[in-house]
């Protein structure tokens, strides 16, 4: 059974592993890494809320080992997180999606340079209210349900076959990664979508906000539906090819096609001139799989986790 995290207390309010991690000495499924407990300093981490249960039970390991080390994971959304990062606030920016044109080009004007760092797989999932059964929708019918100026306000709108009950929309905010990389994969366009759902960058919020209302339906990232799978409806999604729900075997085999993506961790050039932040990106891609087992996080797969090491430069 796989461990799940006490983050909504402690990577949204971005609190020290210290004050609310356990010690737990688990070395991960890669075994070795993690500095051999003689490190000390500090490791700042912001951005993706889909990234953070991730960086959460990667910190809360990482400082198992190495007491002295005190590493904060905080969840201001993909956007927000690469805004401090390229401001150099944060060592290591979280992202469910690459850095965009626009924000390179401001770490570029402010001498921040980075590597990008795959570190596990998500799937974006679509739910609803268990009171509220839906199978499976169409990409046709997520972007009639969700495109701009949308005025759908029951599925039965799209589908006579499909529930009448009046929805209650839950999204994540415009700063959300999961905001942006759904929008253009079901809608055609990044950024663009209709504005009358309920919004938060906090993945707890909008799974509450489903399981609260009876027409509730939204989308987060997969481990947030792996966590909360009792209280949830999970959607299938069909592209063309079929009805598809996400699973860590989906997920990771592409078969779960738009909404299936990479994950990321965008450690600062500077930073990882710090014996600390080096010795815990070292440590993630060696232990990936044990940490996204804990987080509830899909894996990378072989091929990815040995792009992971190159890019990162790890022995």
């Amino acid at each position: 059974m796989r461990k799940l995290l006490a983050f909504a207390a402690c990577g949204v309010f971005a609190l020290g592993v210290a004050a609310c991690g356990d010690d737990d000495d688990g070395n991960g499924g890669g075994g070795g890494g993690g500095g051999g407990g003689d490190l000390s300093g500090s490791i700042r981490i912001d951005g993706s809320s889909t990234v953070g249960p991730f960086a959460q039970a990667a910190a809360e390991e990482f400082q198992g080992q190495n007491p002295e080390v005190r590493v904060t994971v905080g969840t201001s959304g993909t956007g927000g997180g690469f805004e401090k990062f390229c401001a150099g606030e944060t060592d290591i920016s979280d992202a469910s999606r690459p850095i965009e044109d626009d924000e390179a080009a401001i770490c570029k004007k402010n001498g921040i340079n980075y590597k990008e760092v795959q570190v596990a797989n998500d799937g974006i999932s679509v739910v609803t209210n268990t009171g509220m059964k839906v199978d499976c929708l169409t990409i046709e019918q997520l972007k009639e349900l969700w495109n701009k100026g949308s005025k759908v306000k029951s599925l039965s709108e799209i589908d006579s076959s499909l529930p009448d009950t009046q929805l209650s929309l839950f999204g994540p905010g415009t700063d959300s990664g999961t905001f942006d990389f759904f929008t253009e994969e079901i809608n055609g366009e990044e950024g663009v979508s209709r504005t009358d759902y309920q919004p938060s960058e906090d993945d707890n919020v909008l799974v509450q906000g489903v399981e609260g209302s009876d027409g509730g339906l939204g989308y987060f990232g997969f481990s947030y539906y792996e966590q909360n799978q009792d209280s949830l409806n999970l959607v299938a999604v069909d592209d063309g090819s079929g009805c598809v729900k996400p699973s860590v075997s989906s997920i990771q085999g592409g078969k779960y096609k738009p909404l299936s993506r990479p994950l990321f961790m965008y450690p600062s050039d500077k930073a990882m001139k710090k014996p600390e932040v080096k010795a815990f990106m070292d440590y993630v891609v060696q232990n990936y799989d044990s940490i996204a087992e804990a987080s509830q996080i899909v894996s990378m797969n072989q091929q990815q986790a040995e792009k992971a090491t190159s890019a990162l430069g790890a022995s």
